[in-house]
């Protein structure tokens, strides 16, 4: 009996794992992969292609079709059929401009009259009230130890030899740690439900993080470790003045490895996520202050015309832009369709050597900090009622950090036994950030109002990729670093 339930159950996840089809995008002349194509299954519904060209979909009816369009690309309709006929690599050809109206001018458009169009149909263009958006969210986050150092100089009340000890294990951690492909993958997918821009409730349907256990090396993580080893001498029944003030380890710290165990907590605040997604979609919104706006401000930014061409059917202007002004901080291309004039597409990183938040008191305090990586894009949608909502959103910010400091701990006793302790750690860390919005509806005041979003949501645990973890379309394919990790 219990054979025939373990069979049944392999053929049912069988048949729900071959219920997809994942397919790639190459162009057809350079055969490179094609990112960020829209995938519609319906009217409003669909995917996009990963950074890799690579995309699912729901394989279960072999005459259902779907249309493929990305810019600069001749939009391509396939039924399920001919994509599984095509060995899943579907070839997208160049477009060469041949549109399907004709399109004649002795010059260029003037594209600060484009620019003013479009910041004065933004009102009509775009919608932020009142609507229900499914998501699908994925976080990368990676983290590159350059230099890793810490070491006991000096233990009053420390044999030589043990002291010898306790700095072979800080040395071979840090080894262990610069040695390590820190990466982490964290996705959910939901609904979505918007009062306003500042007003969103969440609803999670599930939640997955893939991490290499092996390479655990978060910050709290390295402490947690370093102070374990370090632990194996200190006094645990006394306290320690730090010139920072008092620091006490309680007893219940003493190598007791219930306390260094890894966070075991599967589940989620839902208000994390909440304010993740919020921050995403005020990215891709029109208002003042905000991030496209600013990008359209002719007071910071030069703009210049540089092609013309089809995108989802629009006629669409491809525009360049770059600082005007020492404040202004980026450069990239927006995509304007001709008959709405709403921005259909903004590609963005910073211009030159442009950067965010930067912090330097090494000499001072021993840190330093520049955020140096901020690029992403952006695609929006068109619905039935000519209301352009966001598609897909992509955001990748990262930092340089240095943080190097000498510690002293004094032993609160007659003894005064003191430990001198130093501490040097140096890298980069990224984190990019994916929604991916597969439908959209609109709502009324009295459906936002019915929404609860709860406080907590559960979270699974994966130590390698499993592809039937989400079991239906709607979702971003992962990459191949994302397939790759396992923990053996």
């Amino acid at each position: 009996m219990k054979f025939k339930i373990t069979l049944l159950s392999i053929l049912v996840s069988f048949s729900m794992f071959s219920q997809n089809i994942t397919a790639k995008l190459i162009d057809k002349k350079t055969k490179q992969p094609i990112p960020y194509a829209n995938i519609k299954t319906g009217k409003y519904a669909g995917v996009i292609s990963n950074d890799e060209g690579y995309f699912t979909i729901a394989s279960n009816n072999d005459t259902k079709t779907v249309t493929i369009s990305c810019m600069g690309y001749e939009n391509k309709i396939l039924s399920i059929k001919d994509i599984k006929l095509l060995n899943l690599s579907i070839e997208l050809e160049e477009a060469l401009n041949q549109l399907d109206e004709v399109y004649i001018s002795n010059k260029a458009p003037n594209v600060d009259s484009i620019i003013a169009r479009v910041k004065a149909k933004l009102a009509a263009n775009y919608n932020y009230d009142l609507n229900q958006y499914n998501i699908f969210h994925r976080t990368t986050d990676h983290v590159d130890f350059k230099s890793l150092e810490f070491e006991i100089d000096k233990a009053s009340h420390v044999k030589k030899k043990q002291l010898e000890g306790v700095n072979n294990s800080l040395t071979a951690l840090a080894n262990q740690v610069k040695n390590s492909n820190m990466v982490q993958f964290a996705d959910f997918k939901g609904k979505v439900y918007t009062l306003n821009k500042d007003s969103i409730k969440l609803e999670v349907e599930k939640a997955t993080e893939l991490l290499d256990y092996k390479n655990d090396f978060s910050i709290d993580n390295i402490q947690e470790k370093m102070q374990k080893i370090i632990l194996t001498y200190l006094d645990t029944t006394k306290t320690y003045k730090l010139k920072t003030g008092l620091f006490k380890i309680e007893d219940s710290l003493a190598l007791n490895d219930d306390e260094f165990k890894e966070d075991d907590k599967n589940e989620h605040e839902v208000s994390y996520l909440n304010s993740q997604t919020k921050s995403l979609l005020k990215r891709s919104q029109f208002y003042k202050n905000s991030f496209l706006n600013k990008i359209l401000n002719t007071d910071l930014y030069d703009y210049t015309f540089e092609d013309v061409g089809y995108n989802n059917g629009e006629l669409t202007y491809v525009i360049s832009f770059s600082p005007r002004k020492g404040k202004a901080k980026y450069t990239g291309k927006i995509y304007v369709a001709d008959d709405t004039y709403a921005v259909t597409r903004t590609d963005y990183t910073y211009y030159k050597n442009r950067h965010g938040d930067k912090i330097n008191l090494r000499l001072i305090l021993g840190v330093k900090y520049n955020s140096n990586v901020s690029k992403g894009t952006i695609l929006f949608e068109k619905d039935s009622s000519n209301i352009y909502h966001p598609k897909y959103i992509k955001r990748t910010t990262g930092s340089y950090f240095y943080v190097s400091r000498p510690l002293k701990f004094i032993e609160n006793s007659d003894n005064r036994y003191k430990v001198a302790f130093d501490f040097k750690i140096e890298g980069n860390n990224s984190t990019k950030e994916e929604l991916l919005i597969t439908k959209h509806n609109k709502l009324t005041f009295l459906d936002f109002q019915a929404e609860r979003e709860a406080e907590k949501t559960p979270l699974i645990k994966l130590g390698k990729y499993e592809k039937t973890i989400w079991d239906d379309e709607g979702i971003l394919e992962p990459s191949t670093e994302m397939k790759a990790l396992t923990n053996k």
